[in-house]
């Protein structure tokens, strides 16, 4: 055996050490992905990261959706070929213990809502992380929360009657 075939069999035979691969990267994959699939328009691309029972929330209060109904209501976007555009500028993970679940959240940078955050939870889906819940928010400063608090209860009041 020529030294180049015993190398070559002993590198064969040595066991595979080293890390799995870091979970928080294939994640930062995911929603970096993810994010640009909006901004390309990729329906199909972009709807793929999510769980079939999947949930949406939306910044405003009647928006929670399950996939389905979050893709219905997105569809007319990405048909014109035109999303949205969002951003992570900052973002942190944890992964549970046992490695099946992630949570998430994320300071976006987006041209329509300004500065804006998502929060999330994602399951190991085999190989893959999917996405079960997203929670896009707006922050709102605090020297401004009370007159927003006052602005949204003026808005959730029912309309007068009309005569």
């Amino acid at each position: 055996m020529s030294t180049v075939s015993l190398l070559l069999f002993v590198l064969a035979a040595a066991p595979v050490t080293g890390k799995a691969a870091d979970p928080k990267a294939a994640i930062t994959t995911v929603l970096d992905d993810w994010h640009l699939a909006a901004a390309q328009a990729d329906e199909a691309r972009y709807f793929q990261y999510f769980t079939p029972d999947a949930i949406y929330l939306g910044t405003d209060a009647t928006e929670r959706w399950t996939r389905d109904e979050f893709r219905a209501w997105a569809k007319p976007y990405f048909s014109k070929g035109k999303a949205w555009s969002f951003k992570a500028t900052s973002r942190h993970i944890t992964v549970s213990k046992d490695g099946k679940v992630a949570w998430f959240d994320e300071v976006l940078d987006t041209p329509n809502l300004g500065p804006s955050r998502g929060s999330g939870v994602l399951v190991k889906d085999g190989a893959t992380w999917k996405i079960a819940q997203y929670n896009l928010s707006i922050p709102i400063p605090n020297d401004i929360v009370d007159d927003v608090v006052k602005r949204i209860a003026e808005a959730s009041k029912p309309a007068a009657p009309k005569n």
